[in-house]
This record gives C-alpha cells, sequence and structure tokens, in this order.
C-alpha cells in the first residue's frame, strides 16, 4: 500500500482515501467536529486542518498521496484548534454544568482533549429563538454550532431535508423547512440521524433524557478519541 508521513508515523492509504479517514484507520486521530463517515465531507468547522509544505488543508477533503509529508501535532496547529473550539463556545450560549447532553456532546468532549481551560474571547450571549413546537424533538440554537451535520444527515440518511442555513457568518443560523418554519410543521423523527448525530444539545430527542447519568455517558467514561478511532475502524471492518 502506498504510504504519507503524519508528523513521525508512516501511514498507509487506499486510493481515494483522505488524510483523516487513513489517520482515522491506522489510529490516529485528527480532532474534528463537522465531519462524519457516513456523511460527504463539509470542510466547515476547519478543526482538522493540517499542514503540508507549509500549507494548511481540511484534512477531512484533503486526498492522500504517496510520500506527503503531512503536520498534524504542531503548537501552532494546536493552538489554531483550541481557538477555534473558544470561539464556538463564545458564539453560543453554552452551559455544560445543566445541558441535558454533558458527558455526551462532542464540542465538550473535544474542548478537554484541546486541554481548553477557559473561553478566552468575551461572550457575546446571543438570543436565538429556540423550538419546542413538535411533540419529540427540541431544537436548541443557543447551542447550535452550524457544522451543518443535522442539515446533511436529514437529506442524505433520512430523505427528508428538513434543514437549513440562512445568513452568513456570525450571523446564520439554523432554519426549518416547513410552513411555519417550526419543527412541528416539519417531517422531523426523534429517531431520525438529524437528531442522533447532532454533537451538541442543539437536536435533542423528547422524553429521553439522562438515561444514562452525568458521570456515566461515554465521554465521561473514555476520551472521545479513543471511542471514535474504534467505532470508525469497526466501520471499516464491516465495510471492508
Amino acid at each position: 500500500m502506498p504510504t504519507f508521513y503524519l508528523d513521525d508515523s508512516e501511514i498507509p492509504f487506499t486510493d481515494g482515501e483522505t488524510i483523516l479517514e487513513a489517520a482515522m484507520s491506522a489510529g490516529r486521530y485528527i480532532p474534528h467536529l463537522c465531519w462524519r463517515p457516513e456523511l460527504e465531507p463539509h470542510s466547515s468547522c476547519r478543526l482538522c486542518t493540517v499542514t503540508i509544505n507549509g500549507r494548511p488543508f481540511s484534512s477531512c477533503t484533503q486526498p492522500a498521496l504517496k510520500g506527503q509529508k503531512v503536520e498534524c501535532d504542531t503548537p501552532a496547529l494546536l493552538a489554531m484548534r483550541r481557538a477555534v473550539i473558544q470561539m464556538l463556545f463564545v458564539e453560543g450560549n453554552h452551559h455544560c454544568p445543566c445541558c441535558e447532553k454533558s458527558g455526551a456532546c462532542k464540542l465538550q468532549a473535544t474542548a478537554y482533549l484541546l486541554g481548553m481551560q477557559d473561553s478566552h474571547f468575551h461572550h457575546r450571549f446571543p438570543v436565538r429563538m429556540r423550538d419546542l413546537s413538535h411533540e419529540g424533538v427540541s431544537l436548541d440554537r443557543d447551542r447550535c454550532i452550524r457544522c451543518e451535520i443535522c442539515v446533511r444527515a436529514s437529506r442524505a440518511l433520512d430523505g427528508k431535508n428538513v434543514f437549513a442555513i440562512h445568513g452568513r457568518g456570525i450571523e446564520s443560523n439554523l432554519a426549518v423547512n416547513s410552513p411555519s418554519g417550526l419543527l412541528k410543521g416539519s417531517a422531523i423523527s426523534p429517531d431520525d440521524a438529524a437528531v442522533r448525530l447532532c454533537p451538541t444539545g442543539a437536536l435533542i430527542a423528547k422524553g429521553r433524557g439522562f438515561e444514562s447519568p452525568i458521570g456515566l455517558r461515554a465521554y465521561d467514561r473514555e476520551p472521545l478519541s479513543s471511542i471514535e478511532l474504534r467505532e470508525y475502524q469497526a466501520r471499516r471492518a464491516v465495510h471492508d
């Protein structure tokens, strides 16, 4: 198999694999938020950025090439990732101690993984509309990081096209595809992939809160990197 270098490790890959996919297959975790193996890569969070010949690339979209020298765990890249997470926290209202998703939130787990100790930036405290109109699903835009996983999952996996992002930059927001703009008029279901794959507490199925107590949830027991590497490699084994 052809290989490339990720920091000091030689990583084998197959034709068509991205740097992120090859690294995950080889047991090397590259932090990410908007990437999911079952969805087309989106490259919106930029957390998986690596450098090749000193230039930044998103590892979720950059193809692996033979002999390529990729840097991932440099001080500059680690600082950039930590700053991205800090900005995501201050751009929304993420109250981890009282959030139902605490311990199962990928944003929170990534902050721990990257050694985030404080928010650093000034909090914006935005006022965003919550949608509790649906009998089975709640939408809290205060916790949305605009990763568009729900947008892509609803379209590609659920076949429903419930969500979209409207606006630009810091003013962008999650919109619901229904006549009223509310979840109650949409085709959303609590069992949809769009709900299940949300990395934060933005989308939550009602009536299932705290099935696992805080302290006993996935990321409470084991680091995010270990869980995602194991799940990805198991998925690859099934498909191969």
